[in-house]
């Protein structure tokens, strides 16, 4: 379990306080890259945080909650001037080192010292930037080193956002048995249903769930690009909470897939999915783009239908398969983080 140390909760938070309290230390992506420009603030939410975030001439990013303490304006509806911050509402503004430097309707006053931004940790990585809202010692970083990798193409779909819980689309991602019905137009075989065994590996960061199948992962219509009797090997490693990484072996190199479920609130999700591959690089990027929709939408109308709409931790709570072992384990894990019974995220 990670200790955390007590922090106020956001205002109307959905979630317990237990829980927000064991959540809020871990990294969770809250933007594209793309999105955070020296131009303009960009205002989003996490664990039900208001954030700001903003980007400096030097490139760096700074995470912000996204309230000025003067009289309570969001910063994100402010603009970027000299790399300062500035608030919408009587144009205080914040350096990089998110401190008040300026205040207009009194510029030879002495400022505040409490008037400055409380910040959080920042990350850029796989193009994503990622914050975590209790800085409190090390905790697992999500792993895609392949991003870096000259021999893989990189590959960044539009985010998915979806009216439910991180936890249970996390889960339907690491689940292994709804293929042939959820992902049946996409990929599934309907008449491939059975689920071989599969090995559970314990790590640091989560656990690999190793999983080999005849459950071809081309899309329909494309299917005959494999060799006959090849088996389908997919590797999924859990990095606790919500951040899930597939790689499915094809017959001639590699896909990583990273499904970063990033939690707005309790039952509202923003998912990033990441894709890199070593294969098929000339191949149009589009093609992977729509297929990868197509998936995630699947599941999506199936996770936003799930009731209840809190991931059950409780094992009791719901009946369980054999093939249900990456699930099982996803949901110890969760307890074992401080998660309570009735975990609402």
């Amino acid at each position: 379990m990670v200790a955390t140390k007590e922090v106020s909760l956001p205002r109307n938070c959905t979630f317990s306080p237990t829980d927000w309290q064991a959540l809020a230390p871990f990294w969770y992506p809250v933007a594209f890259s793309h999105e955070i420009t020296a131009e303009k603030p960009y205002g989003t939410h996490l664990l039900d945080e208001r954030l700001v975030i903003y980007r400096v001439s030097d490139g760096s990013i700074i995470v912000a909650k996204d309230l000025c303490l003067h009289r309570g304006a969001p910063l994100s509806l402010g603009w970027i001037e000299n790399d300062r911050l500035v608030c919408p509402y009587h144009g205080v503004q914040y350096d990089s080192n998110a401190k008040c430097v300026y205040i207009p309707a009194q510029p030879e006053a002495t400022i505040p010292s409490r008037l400055k931004l409380k910040t959080y940790p920042v990350m850029e990585r796989y193009g994503l930037v990622w914050t975590r809202l209790i800085d409190n010692g090390s905790v697992p970083f999500p792993e895609l080193d392949e991003w870096e990798d000259p021999d893989y193409i990189q590959v960044l779909p539009n985010s998915v956002d979806l009216d439910a819980a991180a936890g249970r689309q996390v889960e339907g991602f690491l689940d292994v048995s709804h293929f042939a019905f959820i992902h049946a137009k996409s990929f599934g075989e309907t008449d491939n249903s059975e689920v071989p065994d599969y090995t559970i590996e314990q790590t640091p960061q989560g656990f690999r769930a190793d999983y080999i199948s005849t459950v071809s992962n081309y899309a329909h219509g494309m299917k005959h690009l494999a060799p006959p009797d090849f088996l389908w090997r997919r590797l999924f490693e859990l990095f606790i909470p919500f951040t899930a990484k597939l790689t499915v072996f094809f017959p001639h190199g590699k896909l990583h897939v990273l499904n970063a479920a990033s939690p707005i609130s309790a039952r509202k999700t923003r998912l990033f999915v990441p894709i890199c591959r070593n294969f098929d690089k000339d191949a149009p990027l589009q093609d992977t783009l729509d297929f990868n929709d197509q998936v995630f939408y699947e599941d999506k109308a199936i996770v936003e239908e799930q009731w209840p709409e809190d991931l059950p931790i409780c094992l009791a709570d719901e009946v369980h398969i054999a093939g249900d072992k990456s699930s099982i384990t996803f949901r110890k894990k969760l307890a074992a983080i401080g998660l309570g019974k009735s975990f609402t995220s």
